[in-house]
């Protein structure tokens, strides 16, 4: 694919960045000093093996909070776990697939379990689709789509807000968007179709659960270096630069600067946020 097929590019946020392109201004976020945005807080981490999630996992353990860490891929959970706990941290990890509804309460089960309560969710975990027309796309991969990206944070915020409503009584929410969902793109349409009605349940679970005290917020990430971004790339050469032409800032996300508005948003210092869905895509959709 061209790297204009590709100018819409969503975050591709489940994978881990391999290779070091980040512009010299994100290089130092892993160093910077902590600012207990989430100290006494226990966060339940969905895609937390790799990617977006993996550094939302390492982040929320250095500012304070106890992690437990979810995902289908069992070594990449034990990986990031180990590394937390090696650096002070407070972690542990469950094997979850998103798309069963009881594989979903199982893991925020053991998480109150584990940890006592629950108090902050980060629903990350999603998967994409191959780039092409929305013709293109089989049925097949349309079903497992929406089974992992639409039902998996409804079924995920269904089991968090039970186990916030039984322990910790208030807390908040952050669901992993796209700007694909906040814009046409023809390369991932099904795909961008499911981050768009999670902006929704994202809405409306935020007016809902609102008046118990429990936010409900998402983030859009824009290009984001990841894994597959970095596949797409050499498949088709030009897409990064390409992509990065068309954001005001001129570069890439580092996973780290998505975990980092993820953070805020579940922190108390967004005391006052819901039902909004932020971008941090650099300007791309300003």
């Amino acid at each position: 694919m061209s790297g204009e097929a590709g100018s819409r590019l969503i975050d591709m946020n489940n994978t881990p960045n391999t290779t070091d392109t980040t512009d010299t201004s994100t290089t130092s976020l892993t160093s910077l000093a902590p600012l207990g945005l989430l100290d006494g807080k226990v966060a339940f981490i969905t895609g937390a093996g790799r990617g977006i999630g993996a550094a939302a996992a390492r982040l929320f353990a250095r500012e304070g909070a106890e992690v437990l860490l979810a995902a289908r891929t069992e070594h990449q959970l034990k990986a990031v776990a180990e590394e937390i706990r090696a650096a002070g941290g407070t972690a542990d990890h469950v094997v979850c697939d998103l798309s069963d509804a009881a594989s979903v309460r199982a893991a925020v089960d053991h998480c109150v379990e584990l940890y006592g309560r629950l108090d902050v969710a980060f629903n990350n975990g999603a998967t994409s689709q191959e780039p092409g027309p929305m013709d293109e796309l089989s049925e097949a991969d349309f079903d497992h789509l929406y089974a992992v990206n639409l039902k998996g944070p409804w079924l995920a915020m269904n089991a968090e807000i039970a186990a916030i409503r039984a322990t910790a009584k208030r807390g908040a929410i952050v669901n992993t968007s796209s700007i694909g969902g906040l814009m046409a793109i023809p390369q991932l349409p099904a795909y961008g179709a499911t981050k768009r009605a999670v902006n929704s349940l994202t809405a409306s679970a935020a007016a809902t659960y609102g008046p118990e005290g429990i936010r409900v917020n998402a983030i859009a990430p824009g290009t984001t270096l990841t894994e597959m971004l970095h596949e797409w790339d050499e498949r088709s050469p030009g897409t990064i630069d390409h992509l990065n032409s068309q954001t005001p800032l001129g570069r890439a996300a580092d996973p780290m600067e998505i975990a980092q508005a993820a953070a805020w948003l579940l922190s108390d210092r967004s005391s006052y946020v819901t039902g909004t869905v932020l971008p941090v895509d650099g300007g791309m959709v300003a």
